[in-house]
């Protein structure tokens, strides 16, 4: 990362969020949405009567029985308003670093904007400075107060602040002026164009600008003021403001590995709450105490979270992110997903007859959002799927549709309990099973409707799918199924006009790829890169950052680790950030031998046990 990295993590609606902008008298009584008997979310003024995120919907009821509970089963107008929003906060982005983190999260890089403006500004008259939102056009943009930061800070005094700072913490508290500012405008342009309010934290790296914009929430947003490293081992604003942090709370590190972690510094099993939301600790381990226990570090990292099938230098990460360390980058805003997923949960699932009856609702689903996401109307005066949702993308016009992109493969994953222990008692486990194919080609017929897609769907892939995952005609018992279409593609356009390659976006990319071959005059470049000295360290001593292993498609069975693992690995990203539509998991264990090995060897692996022996 360079030294003037600015990032902002702008959470952007909650799924009441969507309903209050449908009917604005909402945003003034209690709102909640449910899925399953589970509270999801709620809005502000719910929490106010005693309501909270993961609740029983009966005890929600009791608590506040004139609350509105909305049923939230159905995503499409949830996915379809996140979209809208991250593209509409994406075209702001000058590198087109625009990450988004399941629906309701974005992070934008903006240090090129943040360099730009730097440059442009004047010393003398730092009140009445001008935002350049283009570098084109040199009238679009907007006024602003360089001599003040914008919004909240953390730590909250400002009195002498910049003239307390040496010269390094100086430059970085000028860039976070600039990308505060930048933030508020965002916000302000997301509510007036969008009508949805936000929650911003600015800072130069994800996992701090993600955890301080969730100190002013709602509606408002937080900046870490510098320093963010101090000489001679001493401790900076990141340490000062991760270290009141529970070690759960930060991102990357799932539940189990806090609990390892709890259960080291504590020389003893930490409680947690084994109730209807697995997960919940009765016993709080503060990041500080962690960092300064005794003899932590990587080296006792690696015997706490390593091991067999765990992700890569998982302990280096784990304590890079305890010391404020995040050097994962803001992805490239992606043109069509890597991979699109429908799953849902069950309370018992164990004949064969529910099975195929919940295949067909999730192909379905899975069906529709494959013609949402990855096709586009040839005539583009009509209104788009997007627009009109699922309803469109299976009606009539579907004929006149074109692909955009096509899925590779077809994963079925499912999550079968464990069998009953001796007293009656059943373990708690998160494991998933999975097993993959090639997609059909029938996924991209839009002459038939989706309904008449899934029933074929079902009846010649996924059953015959579902046997090979589970061979015994009984005795399992499900409480979950997901259907993923992964290897996306982008297809090849029929015509000029057309949407696949486009070769004009090649030239467009030239400039960025070449950027590390290109030769500048090292006067200009050391003019403009003057003011880029004093940003933060951002390795703890030798971090080795060796890409990681890519998930590939596999044909054998495997073992997927649940959601609350540690720093599980996504595809094209760094695996401390994830979304809703990636399934988890870098490995793969063989139920035919018990093996576990990385993703690569999975084919190879199954040849070996079709060889003969």
């Amino acid at each position: 990362m360079t030294a003037s990295y600015v990032s902002c993590n702008l959470s952007l609606l909650a799924y009441g969020a969507v309903f209050e902008k449908e009917d604005p008298k909402l945003r003034y009584l209690p709102l909640a949405v449910q899925q399953k008997q589970i509270i999801v979310t709620c809005n502000y003024e719910a929490r106010r009567h005693g309501l909270y995120k993961l609740q029983r919907v009966t005890e929600a009821r009791k608590k506040c029985p004139d609350a509105i509970i909305m049923l939230g089963e159905d995503l499409t107008r949830f996915r379809n308003a996140s979209k809208e929003n991250y593209n509409f906060l994406k075209a702001f982005a000058w590198s087109g670093r625009a990450e988004r983190l399941g629906f309701d999260e974005v992070f934008l890089d903006v240090s090129d904007m943040v360099d730009y403006n730097l440059q442009m500004l004047s010393p003398n008259s730092l009140q009445s400075s001008f935002f350049h939102l283009s570098r084109k056009d040199p009238t679009l943009g907007f006024g602003f107060d360089c001599s003040n930061i914008a919004g909240h800070v953390v730590p909250g005094d400002r009195i002498g602040i910049h003239t307390s700072m040496d010269r390094d913490s100086s430059n970085l508290y000028l860039r976070l002026v600039i990308g505060s500012h930048l933030a508020q405008h965002l916000r302000h342009q997301l509510e007036e164009h969008q009508g949805y309010t936000s929650t911003v934290g600015i800072s130069t790296s994800k996992l701090i600008s993600k955890l301080v914009g969730n100190v002013n929430k709602p509606k408002g947003q937080t900046t870490l003021l510098p320093p963010y490293s101090v000489p001679n081992h001493g401790e900076s604003n990141i340490n000062s403001f991760l270290d009141e942090h529970d070690i759960s709370k930060i991102p990357g590190i799932g539940f189990k590995s806090a609990q390892r972690i709890r259960d080291y510094v504590l020389a003893r099993h930490a409680a947690f709450d084994g109730g209807i939301v697995y997960g919940g600790t009765k016993e709080n381990v503060k990041v500080r105490e962690v960092r300064l226990s005794p003899s932590m570090g990587v080296e006792v990292l690696e015997k706490l979270l390593g091991g067999f099938g765990s992700p890569k230098d998982i302990a280096v990460k784990v304590w890079g992110l305890i010391n404020g360390i995040d050097t994962s980058e803001v992805a490239r805003a992606r043109e069509v997903p890597q991979q699109i997923s429908i799953e849902d949960s069950y309370i018992r699932l164990d004949t064969m007859a529910e099975v195929e009856k919940k295949l067909k609702l999730l192909s379905r689903s899975l069906l529709s959002r494959i013609r949402i996401d990855l096709s586009f109307m040839e005539d583009h005066d009509e209104v788009s799927g997007e627009e009109k949702g699922i309803e469109h993308a299976t009606s009539d016009s579907r004929s006149s549709r074109q692909w955009l992109a096509y899925p590779k493969a077809l994963r079925l994953t499912t999550r079968p309990r464990p069998p009953l222990n001796p007293d009656g008692t059943r373990s708690r486990t998160f494991n998933r099973i999975a097993r993959s194919c090639d997609m059909p080609s029938l996924v991209l017929d839009l002459s038939n409707s989706v309904e008449d897609l899934s029933e074929i769907l079902v009846r010649e892939t996924l059953v015959p799918l579902f046997h090979k995952l589970h061979p015994q005609k009984s005795g399992w018992d499900l409480s979950l199924m997901n259907l993923c279409a992964a290897s996306i593609s982008l297809t090849a356009a029929s015509s000029r006009d057309g949407a696949g390659r486009d070769i004009s976006k090649m030239f467009k990319m030239q400039e960025h790829v070449q950027k590390d071959w290109k030769f500048e005059d090292i006067a200009n470049a050391a003019a403009v890169g003057s003011g880029s000295a004093g940003f933060h360290e951002r390795a703890l001593g030798a971090m080795d950052n060796e890409p990681q292993i890519k998930t590939k498609e596999n044909f054998c069975d495997s073992v997927l680790k649940g959601k609350d693992e540690a720093l599980e690995e996504t595809p094209d990203n760094d695996n401390t950030w994830q979304s809703d539509d990636e399934v988890l998991g870098p490995t793969y264990t063989c139920n035919k031998c018990g093996s576990a090995m990385p993703d690569f060897a999975t084919a190879a692996h199954e040849r070996f046990h079709n060889l003969p022996h």
